[in-house]
Protein backbone atom coordinates (compact mmCIF):
# COMPACT_ATOMS: atom_id res chain seq x y z
CA UNK A 1 0.00 0.00 0.00
CA UNK A 2 0.73 3.49 -0.58
CA UNK A 3 -0.76 6.82 1.12
CA UNK A 4 -0.39 10.16 -0.86
CA UNK A 5 -0.60 12.81 2.19
CA UNK A 6 0.51 16.18 3.47
CA UNK A 7 2.62 17.25 6.03
CA UNK A 8 0.08 19.71 7.51
CA UNK A 9 -3.52 19.70 6.43
CA UNK A 10 -5.73 18.13 8.79
CA UNK A 11 -7.77 15.27 6.61
CA UNK A 12 -4.15 13.83 5.85
CA UNK A 13 -3.50 14.21 9.57
CA UNK A 14 -6.92 12.42 10.58
CA UNK A 15 -5.35 9.41 8.52
CA UNK A 16 -1.90 9.82 10.60
CA UNK A 17 -3.96 9.99 13.82
CA UNK A 18 -5.66 6.80 13.10
CA UNK A 19 -2.82 4.90 11.66
CA UNK A 20 -0.53 5.66 14.66
CA UNK A 21 -3.35 4.57 17.66
CA UNK A 22 -4.17 1.09 15.09
CA UNK A 23 0.00 0.84 15.48
CA UNK A 24 -0.37 0.29 11.20
CA UNK A 25 2.68 1.42 9.21
CA UNK A 26 2.09 2.44 5.55
CA UNK A 27 4.37 3.89 3.30
CA UNK A 28 3.77 7.24 2.39
CA UNK A 29 4.10 10.41 0.01
CA UNK A 30 3.91 13.87 1.11
CA UNK A 31 2.22 15.68 -1.58
CA UNK A 32 2.62 19.47 -2.10
CA UNK A 33 -0.82 20.98 -3.16
CA UNK A 34 0.30 24.52 -2.44
CA UNK A 35 2.98 24.06 -5.59
CA UNK A 36 0.09 22.30 -7.49
CA UNK A 37 0.97 18.79 -7.43
CA UNK A 38 -2.59 17.79 -7.30
CA UNK A 39 -3.29 19.40 -10.75
CA UNK A 40 -0.54 17.20 -12.16
CA UNK A 41 -1.49 14.58 -14.42
CA UNK A 42 -0.20 11.35 -12.79
CA UNK A 43 -1.80 12.79 -9.66
CA UNK A 44 -5.36 13.51 -11.62
CA UNK A 45 -5.50 9.71 -12.96
CA UNK A 46 -5.22 8.34 -8.89
CA UNK A 47 -7.96 11.29 -7.85
CA UNK A 48 -9.81 13.29 -10.26
CA UNK A 49 -10.94 15.20 -7.45
CA UNK A 50 -7.66 16.37 -6.30
CA UNK A 51 -7.50 15.98 -2.75
CA UNK A 52 -5.65 14.37 -0.27
CA UNK A 53 -5.02 11.23 1.31
CA UNK A 54 -5.49 8.87 -0.90
CA UNK A 55 -4.35 5.69 -0.06
CA UNK A 56 -3.70 3.18 -3.14
CA UNK A 57 -3.54 -0.50 -2.92
CA UNK A 58 -1.66 -3.13 -3.88
CA UNK A 59 -3.68 -4.33 -6.97
CA UNK A 60 -3.64 -0.41 -7.96
CA UNK A 61 -7.17 0.45 -6.34
CA UNK A 62 -7.42 4.15 -5.17
CA UNK A 63 -9.06 4.91 -2.17
CA UNK A 64 -9.61 8.58 -1.13
CA UNK A 65 -11.73 10.24 1.61
CA UNK A 66 -10.25 10.15 5.11
CA UNK A 67 -13.26 8.31 6.79
CA UNK A 68 -13.20 5.53 4.08
CA UNK A 69 -9.28 5.41 3.94
CA UNK A 70 -10.13 4.64 8.12
CA UNK A 71 -12.59 1.99 7.32
CA UNK A 72 -10.30 0.18 5.13
CA UNK A 73 -7.54 0.01 7.41
CA UNK A 74 -10.18 -0.64 10.99
CA UNK A 75 -11.51 -3.83 8.61
CA UNK A 76 -7.75 -4.82 8.12
CA UNK A 77 -6.64 -4.41 11.58
CA UNK A 78 -9.93 -5.10 13.78
CA UNK A 79 -7.91 -4.85 16.82
CA UNK A 80 -8.39 -1.75 18.97
CA UNK A 81 -11.65 -1.10 16.46
CA UNK A 82 -12.11 2.79 16.49
CA UNK A 83 -15.27 2.65 14.30
CA UNK A 84 -18.02 0.97 17.11
CA UNK A 85 -17.95 -2.90 18.13
CA UNK A 86 -21.81 -2.96 17.76
CA UNK A 87 -24.64 -1.25 16.15
CA UNK A 88 -25.78 0.97 18.58
CA UNK A 89 -22.23 2.05 19.19
CA UNK A 90 -21.28 2.23 15.52
CA UNK A 91 -24.16 4.58 14.82
CA UNK A 92 -23.21 6.82 17.47
CA UNK A 93 -19.67 6.79 16.20
CA UNK A 94 -20.82 7.79 13.17
CA UNK A 95 -23.12 10.29 14.34
CA UNK A 96 -20.48 12.67 16.44
CA UNK A 97 -17.69 12.27 13.89
CA UNK A 98 -19.86 13.51 11.18
CA UNK A 99 -20.62 16.43 13.66
CA UNK A 100 -16.80 17.03 14.29
CA UNK A 101 -16.16 16.61 10.32
CA UNK A 102 -19.16 19.20 9.04
CA UNK A 103 -19.91 21.02 12.22
CA UNK A 104 -16.44 22.16 13.04
CA UNK A 105 -13.42 20.79 10.62
CA UNK A 106 -15.23 22.43 7.56
CA UNK A 107 -16.34 25.18 8.86
CA UNK A 108 -12.42 26.31 10.30
CA UNK A 109 -11.29 25.08 6.86
CA UNK A 110 -13.94 27.56 5.14
CA UNK A 111 -12.34 30.18 7.60
CA UNK A 112 -9.15 29.30 6.59
CA UNK A 113 -9.79 28.80 3.29
CA UNK A 114 -11.43 32.41 2.23
CA UNK A 115 -9.55 34.51 4.55
CA UNK A 116 -6.17 33.03 3.96
CA UNK A 117 -4.61 35.19 1.13
CA UNK A 118 -2.10 32.33 0.37
CA UNK A 119 -5.32 29.81 0.00
CA UNK A 120 -6.54 32.53 -3.22
CA UNK A 121 -5.15 30.21 -5.90
CA UNK A 122 -6.56 27.46 -4.78
CA UNK A 123 -10.27 29.03 -3.80
CA UNK A 124 -11.58 30.30 -6.31
CA UNK A 125 -13.66 32.73 -5.81
CA UNK A 126 -12.51 33.77 -2.02
CA UNK A 127 -15.26 34.96 -0.43
CA UNK A 128 -13.70 36.77 3.21
CA UNK A 129 -17.54 37.29 4.16
CA UNK A 130 -18.37 33.74 3.72
CA UNK A 131 -15.17 32.74 5.67
CA UNK A 132 -15.52 34.85 8.44
CA UNK A 133 -19.32 34.15 8.82
CA UNK A 134 -17.75 30.27 9.61
CA UNK A 135 -16.15 31.77 13.02
CA UNK A 136 -18.99 32.02 14.82
CA UNK A 137 -20.26 29.16 13.62
CA UNK A 138 -17.42 27.01 15.05
CA UNK A 139 -17.03 28.33 18.07
CA UNK A 140 -20.83 26.90 18.50
CA UNK A 141 -19.87 23.91 17.91
CA UNK A 142 -17.21 23.43 20.39
CA UNK A 143 -19.74 24.26 22.70
CA UNK A 144 -21.96 21.65 21.61
CA UNK A 145 -18.59 19.57 22.17
CA UNK A 146 -18.42 20.47 25.63
CA UNK A 147 -21.40 19.43 26.36
CA UNK A 148 -21.64 16.36 25.46
CA UNK A 149 -18.53 15.97 27.37
CA UNK A 150 -19.81 17.20 30.80
CA UNK A 151 -21.14 13.21 30.89
CA UNK A 152 -18.75 11.18 28.38
CA UNK A 153 -15.24 10.49 28.71
CA UNK A 154 -14.65 10.21 25.12
CA UNK A 155 -16.68 12.21 22.13
CA UNK A 156 -19.15 9.21 21.44
CA UNK A 157 -19.31 7.39 24.99
CA UNK A 158 -16.69 5.74 27.25
CA UNK A 159 -13.98 4.28 24.29
CA UNK A 160 -12.08 6.11 22.40
CA UNK A 161 -12.84 6.37 18.22
CA UNK A 162 -12.48 8.60 15.05
CA UNK A 163 -15.00 11.10 16.35
CA UNK A 164 -12.39 11.93 18.92
CA UNK A 165 -9.83 11.66 16.09
CA UNK A 166 -11.75 13.84 14.07
CA UNK A 167 -12.60 16.84 16.62
CA UNK A 168 -9.19 16.61 17.69
CA UNK A 169 -7.74 17.20 14.24
CA UNK A 170 -9.88 20.23 13.94
CA UNK A 171 -8.95 21.52 16.88
CA UNK A 172 -5.41 21.49 16.09
CA UNK A 173 -6.11 23.23 12.49
CA UNK A 174 -8.41 25.60 14.32
CA UNK A 175 -4.70 27.12 15.24
CA UNK A 176 -4.24 28.47 12.11
CA UNK A 177 -7.00 30.74 12.14
CA UNK A 178 -6.15 31.56 15.58
CA UNK A 179 -9.52 30.21 17.23
CA UNK A 180 -8.49 28.49 20.48
CA UNK A 181 -10.85 26.34 22.99
CA UNK A 182 -12.47 29.15 25.09
CA UNK A 183 -11.74 28.89 29.15
CA UNK A 184 -15.15 28.40 29.99
CA UNK A 185 -15.59 25.36 28.32
CA UNK A 186 -13.73 22.95 30.80
CA UNK A 187 -15.16 19.90 29.35
CA UNK A 188 -13.53 20.00 25.81
CA UNK A 189 -10.49 21.56 27.51
CA UNK A 190 -10.28 18.44 29.86
CA UNK A 191 -10.55 16.41 27.22
CA UNK A 192 -8.04 17.93 25.05
CA UNK A 193 -5.41 17.89 27.24
CA UNK A 194 -6.47 14.00 27.76
CA UNK A 195 -5.80 13.47 24.13
CA UNK A 196 -2.48 14.93 23.50
CA UNK A 197 -0.85 12.49 26.29
CA UNK A 198 -2.24 9.68 24.56
CA UNK A 199 0.64 7.58 22.68
CA UNK A 200 -0.39 7.51 19.04
CA UNK A 201 -1.19 11.06 19.36
CA UNK A 202 1.96 12.05 20.42
CA UNK A 203 3.25 9.56 17.52
CA UNK A 204 0.86 11.79 15.71
CA UNK A 205 2.08 14.62 16.09
CA UNK A 206 5.46 13.86 16.04
CA UNK A 207 5.41 12.99 12.67
CA UNK A 208 3.84 16.07 11.75
CA UNK A 209 6.69 18.15 13.02
CA UNK A 210 9.20 15.74 11.49
CA UNK A 211 7.63 16.28 8.08
CA UNK A 212 7.08 19.69 8.01
CA UNK A 213 10.22 20.57 8.83
CA UNK A 214 11.49 18.12 6.43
Amino acid sequence: MKLYSHRQAPNPFRVTLFLAEKGVKVNTAYVDFMHGELKADEFKAINPFQRLPVLVLEDGTAISESCAICRYIEEMNPLKPLLGQTAKDRALIEMWNRRADLGLLNEVAQVFRHTNPAMAPLEQPQVKEWGEANRPKALATLAIFDAQLASNRFVAGDRYSIADITLFAAINFARVIKLQVPEELGNLRRWYSMMTERPGVQAALQVMKETSSA
